[in-house]
């Protein structure tokens, strides 16, 4: 495991010896802070810059080969000291209206070589690019589950070439893999749920790294997801992992880009021209294991890429579990039905649907006119992104002869739905016949208005 710093006098050199044996896709106000109350130990290890060894990310590890020689790297003091949540609190509201460089200086200020960036291989890169633009030494690491895409190995080779680091790669037990393997065989995820190959493949990995840091850099978004991440902090105690100290508030969560737009993080890397993976340029948005990661159709959400066989709810891996700020207002949901959630696809041309009105469509063998109806869940992030392509397409057919109703399928309804409407995840979505008892399911996932139009225009 080679450890990822640069220097500021590396950082004006790297662009201009970037060039690597194989192309990759590329993409084409700073503020002043207060130090820590530390100053000659911060004054000394600035003045100095002096290269010594550095505590990798797995401080105590069980195995000796866990860790390689970190010579020849440049480290950042070691200036953090013990979290106080109401302090970063406070820092939170500070930064709300902060840039994401400036955010990103200012945790590298705090935090010194205790902090590192968590990087995935996707828009993550533009973390690095910040990091890299203050001109501060950074630490990188990332979590090689041994299932990710060829293209993702590429994509960390030429980020280490592009700015002339390392990344600390960490890997899951092998043992515990071993056994997983062994007793549920490779593909067990598509069958009982992906939380148990993430929790041994990615979480317990994490958690062997963040042992050896007192804060973390995440690519965080609060567009990624909607329904788990709409409520994340730009910095924060972390609340479900531990830091080196050991113990409640001893690790520090930073996310820069919590309040940037996908669009302007993809304008961002192209305007700096840095390398991404290519699988972006193949449909893919939320890049993870190639099992578990498809591209992103026409009207999706682009965390539906992940896990596309299962339900809304467990679009999560388990590494930010702990800021799921409405979670329990999503289970809630989910469970009965009962929870505040603001309604959607809330418009004249579209039919609000009762289970006694659902019960009579799938009792009439000769309708009056076709219907198009959607099973959905207010809360569901993925029925949210195609709110937008569905009241469009009800406005394009009405006076068209077709009906377009939406019935809320969860809660008490699901069971229902399941036996009776071929509900498998939300959204899914119905086309009932006009002279015919049993109603059509939608077959793509491509939920754009010219994709549902011509499916309806086939049948009706």
């Amino acid at each position: 495991m080679a450890l990822a710093f640069t220097s500021s006098s590396a950082i004006h050199g790297s662009l201009s010896s970037s060039s690597s044996s194989y192309e990759q896709p590329k993409v084409s106000q700073l503020g002043t802070f207060q130090p820590l109350d530390r100053p000659q130990l911060l004054s000394t290890a600035l003045n100095s810059r002096r290269r010594s060894t550095v505590k990798p990310l797995n401080a105590k590890p069980k195995r000796n080969d866990s860790i390689v020689s970190s010579a020849a790297t440049i480290v950042a003091p070691e200036v953090a000291e013990k979290a106080e949540a109401e302090e970063f609190e406070k820092l939170a509201k500070e930064l709300q209206n902060a840039s994401p460089l400036e955010i990103m200086d200012k945790a590298l200020e705090k935090f010194g070589d205790d902090i590192a960036i968590a990087f995935s291989g996707a828009e993550d890169v533009a973390l690095i690019e910040y990091a890299h633009l203050t001109g501060r030494p950074f630490r990188v690491f990332s979590l090689d589950t041994g299932r990710l895409n060829p293209e993702t190995y590429q994509c960390f080779d030429a980020v280490e070439r592009h700015y002339g680091i390392h990344i600390e790669y960490m890997f899951p037990d092998s043992v515990e893999v071993q056994a997983l393997v062994r007793s549920k065989g490779l593909f067990s995820f598509y069958e009982d749920g992906h939380q148990e190959c993430c929790r041994v493949r990615k979480v317990r990995t994490l958690r062997r790294a963040l042992k050896g840091l007192r804060a973390w850099i995440t690519g965080q978004r609060k567009d990624q997801s909607p329904g788990t991440r709409s409520e994340i902090p730009i910095v924060q105690v972390d609340p479900s992992f531990e830091g080196l100290d050991g113990g409640a508030g001893s690790l520090v969560k930073w996310n820069p880009v919590a309040n940037v737009d996908g669009k302007d993080i993809w304008n961002f890397l192209r305007a700096m021209n840095v390398p991404v993976n290519s699988l972006h340029l193949q449909g893919y948005v939320s890049i993870g294991c190639e099992p578990c990661t498809r591209p992103v159709l026409p009207g999706q959400h682009e965390r539906e890429g992940r896990w596309w066989w299962e339900d809304a709810k467990a679009k999560e891996c388990g590494l930010h579990k702990g800021n799921v700020k409405d979670e329990s207002v999503i289970a809630a949901a989910q469970t009965n039905g009962t929870a505040t959630v603001a309604d959607i696809f809330d418009t004249k041309d579209i039919v609000t649907l009762s289970r006694p009105g659902v019960e009579n469509l799938l009792k009439l063998e000769d309708r009056r006119e076709p219907w198009l109806v959607v099973l959905y869940a207010p809360w569901c992030q993925f029925c949210q992104a195609m709110e937008g392509s569905y009241v469009e397409l009800a406005e394009k057919l009405a006076g068209s002869g077709v009906k377009v109703g939406k019935f809320r399928a969860d809660g008490d309804q699901k069971a229902f739905a399941q036996q009776e409407l071929q509900l498998g995840s939300f959204p899914t979505i119905l086309f009932f016949p006009k002279h015919s008892s049993n109603p059509i399911k939608y077959p793509s996932e491509k939920r754009d208005v010219d994709s549902l139009l011509a499916f309806v225009n086939a049948l009706r």
